[in-house]
C-alpha cells in the first residue's frame, strides 16, 4: 500500500448544482496537501470524493490506481483514515474506547492495538482524560480525542477536515505538527483548512479552489499571492515573508 490519490476529469452536480468541475489532481505518499478556498468553494466536496464517500457525476477517483468506490469498508478502512468535521459520538463510551475503535479493521493483536492506541492517545494529548465519558468532554477535546482515533488508525493515507476547526492556538499548531511527521513517515496527507497561514506554514502542496474549480495548485511561495487571494477571497491583504518560518505570511489590510 503505497497512498496515492488521484482524481481525473471529476464533476459534482448535486441538486442541479454544479459543485465541481473538471477537476484533475494527483497527491503521493510523503506530501501534505492542503485545500483552500472560500465557503462553497467546493473543498468538502472534494474531501468527500477523496475519501470515497461521495461518488462522483463524472470522472473518477483512483487510491493506489483503483477506484476508491470499489474497495470494500474493511479494505478502505486499512488504507485511509478520514477525521471529518462532525465528531459527535452518540454513546456513552470512554475517550480510549473510541480510540479503540479505529483498530476494528486490522487483524486482532491486543498488544500492537495497545501500543498504538496508547501512542495515539499521546500524540493527541488526551491520556489524562481516557477514561472521561466523551459525553462529557469540550468541543476541543472531542476534537483531539478524534485525531487520536484517526492516528491509530495507521493507514498510508490520511484525510483531514478542518482539524483545527475546534481547537486552541497550541493544539491547531501540534495537529499540524503530527500530521507532517505522518508526511515524513511517508504517508499521503490531505487537509482542509481555512486559515491560510496554517496551510501556509505546514503545506508542501496548497490547492486553492473558487467555484468548484481548482485556481491554483502548488507550493504555498506560489499559490499566495496578494493578487490571487484578493480575487478569490474578496478581501485586501498584505503577502509578506514569515518572520521566523520560511512561507508566506497572509495579514489582512482593511
Amino acid at each position: 500500500m503505497t497512498g496515492r490519490l488521484a482524481a481525473s476529469g471529476v464533476d459534482v452536480v448535486l441538486a442541479g448544482n454544479h459543485i465541481l468541475q473538471n477537476l484533475d489532481i494527483d497527491i503521493g505518499p510523503g506530501e501534505l496537501t492542503s485545500l483552500v478556498g472560500p465557503n462553497g468553494a467546493g473543498k468538502t466536496t472534494v474531501f468527500a470524493a477523496l475519501s470515497g464517500d461521495l461518488e462522483p457525476t463524472r470522472g473518477q477517483v483512483l487510491l493506489d490506481g483503483t477506484p476508491v468506490r470499489t474497495y470494500r469498508p474493511k479494505e478502505l478502512a486499512l488504507r485511509r483514515a478520514v477525521l471529518p468535521q462532525d465528531h459527535l459520538v452518540r454513546f456513552s463510551y470512554s475517550v480510549e474506547e473510541v480510540v479503540h475503535l479505529a483498530r476494528l479493521s486490522h487483524p486482532s493483536d491486543p498488544a500492537t492495538d495497545e501500543k498504538v492506541v496508547s501512542e495515539s492517545l499521546d500524540a493527541a494529548e488526551v491520556s489524562h482524560m481516557r477514561r472521561r465519558d466523551v459525553q462529557t468532554l469540550s468541543g476541543g477535546e472531542m476534537a483531539r480525542t478524534a485525531f487520536a482515533r484517526t492516528l491509530a488508525q495507521t493507514t498510508p493515507i490520511v484525510l483531514l477536515d478542518e482539524p483545527t476547526a475546534a481547537l486552541d492556538l497550541r493544539h491547531q499548531e501540534a495537529v499540524l505538527r503530527h500530521a507532517r511527521r505522518l508526511r515524513d513517515d511517508g504517508a499521503c496527507v490531505v487537509v482542509v483548512l481555512h486559515d491560510l497561514n496554517l496551510a501556509s506554514a505546514y503545506s508542501d502542496r496548497v490547492i486553492m479552489l473558487h467555484d468548484g474549480k481548482v485556481v491554483a495548485d502548488g507550493p504555498p511561495s506560489t499559490v499566495f499571492t496578494a493578487e490571487r487571494i484578493k480575487r478569490v477571497y474578496r478581501q485586501e491583504v498584505l503577502v509578506t515573508n514569515h518572520p521566523t518560518r520560511s512561507c508566506p505570511l497572509i495579514v489582512t489590510t482593511d
